[in-house]
């Protein structure tokens, strides 16, 4: 297992890209700095480093970025911001995160359903408590006044 340090330069990547493509570039300028220097094409990028490529959106990555790589025994590449440890997600916590959004996107749609419930019966109700008023027929013909 080899850990190294490397302040890898990411403005020369980007650089004379659509602003709306700046951050996914560097992201990939990241990628293949390691791929060079840690010889694998396995490389995954942690959480925290992530977060920090995207942090101003996506029309203004940062220049450069310090990142903490370990090349395991089998050739995976971990990548994370310096100072921090390599967390990844696992397929079941994704699972869960899926299903709470889920969850909570059924919720939002129960109580809409619901207010739409409720709006309904009360204007049924006022339709209910009104009097409907009696139309009079209006003649076509103009009535005629009689002189005097």
């Amino acid at each position: 297992m080899i850990e190294r340090t490397y302040i890898v330069p990411l403005r020369k990547g980007f650089i004379n890209k659509a602003r709306y493509k700046k951050a996914k570039k560097a992201v990939s300028t990241l990628q293949e700095f390691l791929k060079q220097h840690m010889k694998s094409d396995k490389i995954r990028i942690g959480k925290n480093l992530n977060e920090y490529l995207w942090k101003h959106g996506i029309k203004n990555p940062p220049h450069h970025v310090k990142v903490s790589v370990i090349k395991e025994d089998d050739g995976t590449v971990k990548a994370e911001l310096h100072g921090f440890k390599y967390d990844h997600m696992k397929k079941e916590e994704k699972e869960k995160q899926k299903d709470k959004k889920e969850s909570a996107e059924k919720k939002v749609e129960e109580k809409k359903k619901e207010t739409k419930k409720m709006e309904s019966e009360e204007t049924a109700d006022v339709k209910e408590e009104t009097p409907k008023k009696q139309e009079t027929k209006k003649s076509s013909t103009p009535k005629k006044v009689p002189k005097k």
